[in-house]
């Protein structure tokens, strides 16, 4: 208990200074008072063909692909505005890459929330957080009975873009898919995954390997009517050339916490042997979502509350074969959307997480109207919400009972802790990789390519000041060093990494992001950064305005 005390005050004493540090390198952070932020929530238009762009700087010779990015787009419905910023109806946008040259088209995705809500000239399926309503030309007994027809869930795949197989799926987090066409952006068919698999939905953030393996993870309904947590698995192009979903299945199972109220899950944890998933105190309550939606019109966040009791539960499993490995691992309350890497190492799991401190739902600060409001009224919003962090955990694979009261790790290079109590579960505190007040190290990256799932030293991230996106930043996860780049009134997007064929390091490639800068002549551009220091290698500015972007891809 001694050597506890001790290194708590050790670890204190450290995070202290590192805040110190944090801190300072953001004294300098711009304000933004003008609220030119304001541009990224708005409409646009579709294009008819592709734009050219103005390119200063020399695009990088390995760069012979596209950037793929999906975003909302359309953020009213005539007079029917969304409230919420994930409730736009879904717009890809594509950067061409050619000779040096650099092009720029997007279109809307053709899902039925956005044919409907066109053709009709009103919200039709409700979405996150906008409620849709029975269309009012309809007598009162028909618009009565209409909301006894059940849930219409919505296939607004607005959030990411990736591979499976030959094919390109735009995704959100519920059990449809969008196919597209990577070339012409085009709408080709939706898909639905629960026709495959026992899911209720999947997340936006697969892990994929280099074979071209898909694993997702949705929650379900598991063995005696209980919820669960399955981690489906798409196989690789199928010899055949049938459709790799057709055969998806599930590999394992991670129970709940609660019978009828799943963790909301973002995003899960992968290293070369293990599944980790981390359970938060942000629930779905399903029963409400299943009785209350249709009769008082409620949408997706009505229906999100937190258990302030139960802290953070950590599930790992194994992968090949699948099995869940029943030991309790437990922490303090946390938030949590995005992982950023696991790995093993020396009979540990490391891994790293983007958190918010606390049990509060961090989705409740990102309405439409507090992301719009002046800047003064964003940052009053912002200091009433929960305080992000990068955090790094670590569990124990070989564990003995006799080993209560002491820290479990001994990794040299870190301070996270794994300790074992009384009961069995095992408390875990976390490392603290960055710390800033009301910085957030959001959307994170890593050169996936290379050192997905294994130990790494870099990440990559798109800044949150106040949950305005004004900067991209680079961490080393080792040393704690920090690198950040921003432009006045510039608001960047995720950053992907794409590694130069040629380079050796991890961090040797670019950065691509989608910057808006709306007091500019041209209002957008493509920024392309040295992955190592941040410095600009090129950007590629076009004549229009582009919103808000949430993820994408990279196709080569």
């Amino acid at each position: 208990s001694c050597y506890l005390a001790v290194l708590g005050i050790i670890s204190d004493i450290l995070h202290f200074l590192q805040c110190l540090l944090w801190s300072s390198l953001f004294d300098n952070r711009f304000e933004h008072p003008a609220g030119g932020y304001k541009k990224i929530f708005e409409t646009c238009e579709e294009l008819a063909e592709p734009l050219p762009s103005t390119v200063t700087g020399r695009i990088p010779s390995f760069l012979k692909g596209s950037l793929l990015r999906l975003g909302p787009g359309l953020f009213e419905v005539g007079e029917e505005p969304f409230y919420h910023l994930f409730d736009g109806q879904a717009i890809i946008h594509k950067f061409d890459f050619k000779n040096g040259q650099v092009t720029y088209f997007r279109k809307y995705l053709r899902t039925d929330a956005y044919v409907r809500a066109i053709t009709e000239k009103r919200i039709v399926i409700t979405e996150f957080g906008t409620c849709a309503y029975p269309d009012p030309c309809k007598n009162i007994f028909s618009r009565f009975f209409s909301y006894f027809k059940g849930v219409e869930v919505t296939d607004n795949c607005l959030v990411n873009v990736y591979p499976v197989g030959e094919d390109f799926y735009a995704v959100t987090e519920t059990n449809y898919l969008t196919k597209v066409n990577p070339d012409t952006l085009e709408t080709l068919k939706k898909v639905d995954m629960c026709n495959y698999v026992n899911i209720n939905g999947v997340t936006a953030h697969p892990h994929i390997e280099k074979d071209g393996t898909v694993y997702n993870i949705g929650n379900c309904m598991g063995k005696g009517a209980a919820l669960a947590y399955n981690i489906v698995k798409i196989p690789p192009t199928q010899k055949d050339k049938t459709d790799p979903i057709e055969r998806s299945k599930v590999v394992v199972q991670f129970p709940s916490a609660e019978r009828f109220k799943p963790s909301y899950v973002h995003s899960f944890g992968m290293t070369e042997n293990y599944f980790v998933f981390v359970e938060t105190p942000v629930k779905i309550n399903l029963l409400k979502f299943l009785s209350s939606w249709s009769i008082r019109g409620s949408n997706y966040m009505d229906c999100f509350e937190s258990n302030e009791s139960q802290g953070t539960l950590f599930h790992i499993a194994k992968k090949d074969p699948g099995e869940y490995i029943d030991i309790k691992f437990k922490g303090a309350a946390i938030g949590l959307f995005h992982h950023i890497n696991a790995y093993e190492d020396q009979g540990y799991i490391v891994f790293d997480l983007c958190a918010w401190k606390g049990f509060e739902f961090v989705y409740n600060y990102l309405w439409l109207a507090n992301l719009r409001a002046n800047w003064d009224e964003v940052k009053k919003a912002a200091m009433m919400a929960p305080q992000p962090e990068v955090r790094r955990y670590v569990i124990p694979l070989d564990i003995h009972k006799e080993e209560q009261g002491k820290n479990l790790i001994s990794l040299p290079y870190t301070t996270a802790t794994a300790v074992m109590h009384a009961d069995g579960t095992i408390w875990l505190e976390p490392e603290v990789l960055f710390s800033g007040p009301r910085q957030a190290f959001e959307f994170p990256q890593i050169n996936y390519k290379m050192i997905g799932g294994k130990n790494y030293t870099y990440a990559y991230a798109l800044g949150l000041n106040h949950f305005i996106p004004d900067r991209i930043c680079k961490l080393n996860v080792r040393t704690k060093e920090t690198w950040v780049w921003q432009e006045p009134d510039s608001y960047p997007s995720e950053p992907l990494f794409v590694q130069n064929p040629e380079g050796v390091d991890e961090d040797d490639g670019v950065l691509l992001t989608i910057v808006a800068a709306p007091g500019s002549q041209r209002p957008a551009y493509l920024l392309i950064l040295n992955a190592k220091d941040l410095s600009e290698v090129a950007r590629a500015e076009v004549e229009c305005d582009i919103p808000v972007t949430f993820h994408g891809m990279y196709k080569p």
